[in-house]
C-alpha cells in the first residue's frame, strides 16, 4: 500500500508550475481569493422566477433566461440595509430583517419590517424593542417572534402585538428560542412552528434554573473593570435544561402541553407539524443518545403515540434528523437511517410500518435536496457518496426505489437548491482545485440554462499565484485501515532534496477534510507555507465521515486514541518518502484539531518535531452535554474515556515545540482548557508558547486578527519547523 502511494506522488511531482506572483498573508483576508456565488435565493411560486439578495435589494430573475426581470424591493429607497428576507407563502408580503446582531453562533436579535407589495406600504413589525426569528404564518396574516425568552406574534391587518408567554426571564425560562447547547450542538434557534391552518404555535420552553453557569470576563479595552458574563452552559455529566413542548391556540389563547413521557433527562432536537394541521411530529432522543423516537402528538389534547424507534449501539447521528418529510398523501413519511450500516432513506406508513428501502447500497445518501410529489410516485433528490466518499453527487430516485439516475458530474462536489416545483435548480459544482461554478439548471432537460458565476477571475489568480494542486494518496492507517489524504508540494520541489511537512486535521467523528472540493480559510495559507518551502499534508483518520457508520464510530468512547495512533501511522508514512525530511514533521489543528495536535504532540512526541493548538479541548470534561456524550457517555459511566486520552494527563511526554493559542472569550470550547493546559505544562516543567486573543470567540475573527494569528502561526513554523 505504501509503495503504490509513494510512486503515485512521485510520478506528480513533475506535473506542477512555477509561481509569478507570491501570495502574502493579507490575501488570505482581503479577498484576493474569495470565490464569487449567489446567495439568498428564494423560488417564486410561478416557477419562472427567482429571487435574490443583490446591492441591498431583492431582484427578480427569470429562470428561462437566467435574465434579470426587475427590482422588487430596493433598501436604499427607504435607508435600511437589508441582512434578509422571506416571501409571504402568497408572495404579496416580504419580511426583511435589518441590524442583525449575533449572540452566539446562530442566534441572534435584529430589527423586523413588513413590506405589502399590493400598497406598497412598511411597517416596522413592532415598536416595542428587538426581534429574533420573525416568521410568517402560512396565510400570511400573522408574523411570530420572540423577544426577552418569550413568544409572541403580530396580527399584520392591524399590526396588534399579542404577547403568548409571559414566564421568560434570563438564565432561567426560555420560551420559543433555545438554550445555548441546543444552538449549539443541535444547529436551532427558532423554536417555534405554525400550524399548517396558521391557528397554533407549538413551542419550546426550557427552564435552565437548574444547569450552572459559566462566566467568561470580558475585557472591553476600555473597561476600568472587566465585566463578568454570565451564561447557562451544561458540561458533561452535569444537569441539562428540562425541555416540554407546548402548543398555544390563538383563537383561544389556551396552551396544551405535549405529553414527552416520564423522563425528563432527555433532548428534543426536532419539532415539524404533519400535513394534518391538528398532528405534530416530535423526534426525541435519550440522554446518551442511541435511542431516537419518532412521537405524534394530538394537538388538541396534547397526547402522544411514539410511532418509530430508531436504535444504534453507539450514536444516532443527528444529521438524520432534517430528512424527516411528510408526504402530502397524509399516509407516509420520508425518514433516513444507518439501520443497514449506511446512511440511507426508507419510506413508511404514518403508523411507523416500513414500506420500502429507498436507497441502499455500501455508500451514503447524505442530504435530501427535495421530494417531487407531483407525480403518482413521489421521486427523491438527494446528494450521494456513491462515486466516491470525497465526492458528493446529485441523485433522483422514485420512493419505490427505482429509476436511479445519476444528474451531476459524478467527480467533485455538488450542492443544490432546487426550484419549488422542481422543473429547476441551481448547482453549485466545486474540484479539489476548481472553485464554485454556478449554473441555473433545467431539471427537466438535464440542461445548463445559464452560468449564474464561473469564478474565472479567481480560476486565473490562482495560475497567476502558481496555487498547487492537491495531491491525493492514501496510507495504512495504525490498524492497516486505507486512510486518505492530499499533499501541497513546492511548485520548484526537488525530488532529491527534503522537505519539512506540516500536517493539517481536524479528525472529529463524522468530519471530513480530504475531499474532492475547492478549499477556503487555511488552505490560502497552506498555500503561502508551500511558497516557503513546505510541504502541507492534509489526512482523514479513523472515525471521520463519508465510509459509512462501523468507520465513523470506530473511536465511540474513546474520542482520540485512534486517531492519535492514525496521525502518528501517516508521520511514519511520510517519514519513508526521500524528499520529506522525517526530523521536521508538524501538525496544527483548531478546536478538535487542537484536541488532536496537542495530543499527538504528547503521545507521538517521537514522530513530531512542533504543533499548534488553535482553540483545544484539553479535557472533555469542560466541554457541552449533547456533542461530548454522544461520542463518550457521561463521565460518571466512562471515566477512563474521558482520562486516557485527554492532553492533560500527558503533559510530561511533551519533546517538540508546542504553541497553545485561544480566545478569551470563546463560548463554546472554554478558555478554562487552555489555562489548564498551561498549568499542567508548567507543572510538568516543559516549555512551551502561547497567546490568547481579548474577548475573541471560538472562530477568533476579526481582519486585523486574522492577520495576526496567521504571521504568528507562520514565525512559529519558520522558526520551530
Amino acid at each position: 500500500m505504501m509503495k503504490t502511494a509513494f510512486s503515485t506522488i512521485l510520478i506528480l511531482v513533475a506535473t506542477v508550475g512555477l509561481a509569478q506572483q507570491k501570495i502574502e498573508l493579507s490575501h488570505i483576508v482581503d479577498g484576493t481569493f474569495s470565490e464569487e456565488t449567489v446567495r439568498n435565493v428564494n423560488w417564486m411560486k410561478d416557477g419562472q422566477f427567482y429571487t435574490a439578495l443583490e446591492d441591498n435589494s431583492i431582484v427578480k430573475y427569470d429562470i428561462t433566461t437566467g435574465a434579470l426581470d426587475t427590482v422588487l424591493f430596493d433598501a436604499n429607497d427607504f435607508s435600511l440595509s437589508l441582512d434578509d428576507y422571506t416571501f409571504s407563502q402568497d408572495e404579496k408580503q416580504v419580511l426583511l430583517m435589518t441590524d442583525r446582531q449575533s449572540i452566539y453562533r446562530r442566534s441572534y436579535t435584529a430589527e423586523f419590517y413588513v413590506y405589502n407589495f399590493e400598497d406598497e406600504t412598511l411597517e416596522p413589525l413592532s415598536e416595542n424593542g428587538r426581534e429574533s426569528y420573525a416568521t410568517f404564518s402560512p396565510d400570511g396574516t400573522k408574523v411570530a417572534f420572540t423577544r426577552d425568552n418569550n413568544l409572541f406574534y403580530v396580527r399584520l391587518d392591524n399590526m396588534n402585538e399579542i404577547q403568548v408567554t409571559e414566564d421568560g426571564r434570563k438564565n432561567e425560562i426560555i420560551n420559543g428560542s433555545t438554550d445555548w447547547v441546543y444552538e449549539e450542538e443541535f444547529s436551532i434557534t427558532k423554536a417555534f412552528f405554525w400550524s399548517p391552518d396558521s391557528k397554533k404555535l407549538a413551542y419550546y420552553r426550557f427552564d435552565e434554573s437548574g444547569v450552572k453557569e459559566y462566566t467568561m470576563q470580558l475585557w472591553n479595552n476600555v473597561s476600568l473593570y472587566p465585566e463578568n458574563y454570565n451564561f447557562k452552559y451544561p458540561k458533561a455529566g452535569e444537569d441539562n435544561s428540562i425541555i416540554e413542548i407546548k402548543i398555544y391556540a390563538l383563537e383561544t389563547n389556551e396552551t396544551v402541553n405535549v405529553d414527552l413521557g416520564d423522563e425528563t433527562d432527555i433532548y428534543i432536537p426536532r419539532v415539524q407539524w404533519t400535513q394534518d394541521a391538528n398532528l405534530l411530529s416530535i423526534q426525541k432522543l435519550n440522554r446518551l443518545q442511541s435511542t431516537l423516537d419518532i412521537l405524534h402528538a394530538n394537538a388538541s389534547r396534547g397526547n402522544t403515540m411514539t410511532i418509530l424507534t430508531d436504535r444504534s449501539k453507539q450514536f444516532i447521528d443527528l444529521n438524520f434528523c432534517d430528512d424527516l418529510t411528510y408526504l402530502n398523501d397524509g399516509k407516509h413519511f420520508l425518514i433516513s437511517s444507518e439501520r443497514d450500516g449506511y446512511k440511507h432513506f426508507y419510506l413508511h406508513t404514518m403508523d411507523g410500518q416500513t414500506v420500502q428501502q429507498v436507497t441502499s447500497g455500501k455508500w451514503e445518501a447524505r442530504e435530501m435536496v427535495g421530494l417531487d410529489q407531483s407525480s403518482r410516485t413521489a421521486v427523491l433528490y438527494y446528494i450521494s457518496t456513491e462515486p466516491s466518499p470525497m465526492d458528493r453527487a446529485f441523485y433522483k430516485i422514485d420512493v419505490r426505489g427505482r429509476g436511479k439516475t445519476l444528474l451531476s458530474p459524478a467527480s467533485g462536489w455538488t450542492d443544490i437548491d432546487m426550484s419549488n416545483d422542481f422543473k429547476y435548480y441551481i448547482q453549485y459544482y466545486r474540484q479539489a482545485d476548481q472553485p464554485v461554478e454556478v449554473t441555473l439548471m433545467d431539471n427537466e432537460e438535464n440542461e445548463p440554462i445559464k452560468v449564474l458565476k464561473d469564478n474565472q477571475t479567481l480560476k486565473d489568480k490562482v495560475a497567476d499565484f502558481g496555487l498547487v494542486e492537491k495531491r491525493f494518496f492514501t496510507f495504512d492507517g495504525a490498524d492497516k485501515s486505507i486512510l486518505n489524504g492530499y499533499m501541497l508540494l513546492p511548485a520548484d520541489l526537488d525530488s532529491a532534496a527534503q522537505y519539512p511537512v506540516l500536517l493539517y486535521q481536524y479528525s472529529g467523528p463524522g468530519s471530513q477534510n480530504v475531499i474532492n472540493r475547492w478549499s477556503g480559510g487555511h488552505y490560502i495559507w497552506h498555500q503561502y507555507l508551500v511558497q516557503q518551502g513546505y510541504i502541507v499534508v492534509v489526512t482523514d483518520t479513523r472515525g471521520t465521515g463519508g465510509r459509512g457508520e462501523a468507520f465513523k464510530k470506530m473511536t465511540y468512547k474513546e474520542l482520540g486514541k485512534l486517531e492519535t495512533e492514525d496521525h502518528i501511522a501517516a508521520a511514519q508514512f511520510l517519514g519513508t518518502i526521500p524528499f520529506v525530511d522525517k526530523d521536521r514533521i508538524g501538525i496544527w489543528g483548531w478546536s478538535y484539531g487542537g484536541y488532536m495536535s496537542s495530543l499527538v504532540m504528547l503521545k507521538g512526541a517521537d514522530y513530531f518535531k512542533a504543533g499548534i493548538a488553535v482553540a483545544p479541548v484539553t479535557t472533555w470534561r469542560f466541554y457541552d452535554t449533547i456533542y461530548t456524550e454522544r461520542y463518550l457517555q457521561r463521565p460518571q459511566d466512562n471515566p477512563t474515556g474521558y482520562d486516557e486520552n485527554s492532553p492533560l494527563n500527558h503533559v510530561e511526554k511533551l519533546k517538540g515545540n508546542y504553541l497553545l493559542i485561544h480566545g478569551t472569550g470563546d463560548d463554546n470550547v472554554h478558555f478554562q482548557n487552555s489555562v489548564a493546559m498551561q498549568e499542567a505544562l508548567i507543572n510538568a516543567g516543559k516549555q512551551f508558547e502561547s497567546f490568547y486573543y481579548p474577548d475573541k470567540a471560538h472562530g477568533i475573527s476579526g481582519s486585523k486578527t486574522r492577520i495576526h494569528l496567521y504571521q504568528m502561526m507562520t514565525d512559529f513554523i519558520l522558526e520551530k519547523l
